[in-house]
């Protein structure tokens, strides 16, 4: 058996492989609800034959979604919608995972079909913004947002509390944390949208009191033996690398200590002036640094879609999961692709039962 094939167990949930879907924003929701699209979508990657489904950024209140179609958990009737969509990820052999999120100054955005742009002035259809500090993104992002004051910043750890809570009711057997990509707390911890010049501002371990903070109160709530993950920008590539990998995998650490059981490693995209290495797994040697240095199970995405590549990063130590997004959508049965790319025997048996059975017997003719 190949790394990418083999089980993955975390707390008391073992993933069938070490092949996860990451969250991939569809915003098509009305009013933060699932629909018939969701319905549809989820299940269809579920039932290729990954280990582990994370449902697309899930905003914790209206202020934090990116766009008006984006998916919520800050009411009940939400979360009622969301339990069948975890309920049929889970009956297609995969682990039911949800990302919960804060779009922070990122937010009031129009769809990215649509613009990806902010929201206009004046459109009922857009909300104020919330940041640590008053500053704008820039280019399509231009809006300005509050600087958060304490009271902001308790509101906002009550309400990840609350999705946290909702998502466990739900059905949800994987939790993550959306602290990266220039969101809400991504912005807390980068020095190019964080001057706060109070305990929540300037070095990098009050930059990061938001993030502890908000995983030590979700802990409180989130059962123990489930996975409590996190996906986090732990480089900006600003020319400042070193320096912001240092203190995020000291970061890493701390998430650690305070009850967090993986890591989504990710880049920042809190500034524009960055300038990306992007090819095949660029993040995996960066990952595998985390990995080792904090102690931490680790994933990463990004360029991970080739089946070798995939699992080369897990043989060679770097990840113990693989984030493959995009490929999924082009081809909802990647695994068994993969499958066949390493030269596994029986490769259907990562597909449910009822699709094995059928190829098996009588092949694809």
């Amino acid at each position: 058996m190949t790394a990418l094939f083999q089980p993955f167990r975390l707390k008391d949930v073992t993933l069938r492989n070490r092949i996860a879907i990451p969250p991939m924003c569809q915003y098509m929701a009305t009013d933060g609800v699932v629909n018939d699209w969701h319905a549809v979508h989820y299940p269809a990657l579920a039932r290729g034959g990954a280990g582990l489904v994370i449902v697309e950024a899930t905003a914790v209140s209206p202020e934090g979604r990116i766009t008006p179609g984006c998916l919520g958990l800050w009411n009940d009737t939400q979360a009622a919608a969301l339990a069948p969509i975890a309920a049929s990820i889970k009956a297609a052999g995969a682990v039911a995972g949800i990302q919960i999120g804060h779009a922070g100054r990122k937010a009031s955005a129009n769809r990215p079909w649509e613009g990806d742009d902010h929201i206009a002035e004046g459109d009922p259809r857009g909300w104020a913004t919330i940041s640590p500090s008053a500053l704008a993104f820039g280019a399509h992002l231009p809006k300005a947002p509050k600087a958060m004051t304490l009271d902001d910043i308790a509101r906002v750890r009550a309400d990840f509390v609350a999705a946290a809570r909702r998502a466990r009711d739900a059905g949800f057997e994987w939790l993550e944390l959306h602290f990266a990509h220039g969101y809400l707390g991504q912005s807390f911890f980068s020095v190019h949208a964080n001057q706060r010049d109070d305990a929540y501002g300037g070095n990098a371990v009050n930059r990061g009191r938001f993030l502890l903070e908000t995983l030590a109160a979700v802990r409180e709530v989130w059962p123990e033996h489930l996975p409590l993950t996190a996906r986090f920008g732990v480089i900006e590539y600003d020319g400042r690398d070193e320096e912001t990998l240092a203190e995020s995998i000291e970061l890493a650490r701390n998430f650690r200590q305070g009850g967090l059981d993986l890591l989504s490693v990710s880049v920042g995209f809190s500034t524009l002036q960055a300038n990306i290495p992007w090819g095949p797994a660029f993040l995996a040697p960066i990952a595998g640094r985390v990995r080792a240095e904090a102690g931490l199970p680790v994933a990463a995405a990004w360029g991970i879609d080739d089946p070798q590549i995939a699992d080369g990063t897990v043989s060679r130590g770097q990840l113990d999961l693989v984030m493959v997004g995009r490929a999924h959508l082009a081809n909802p049965h990647w695994p068994m692709q993969a499958a066949r790319a390493l030269k596994i025997d029986r490769p259907t048996w990562v597909l449910p039962a009822p699709y094995a059975h059928w190829l098996e017997r009588y092949g694809t003719r």
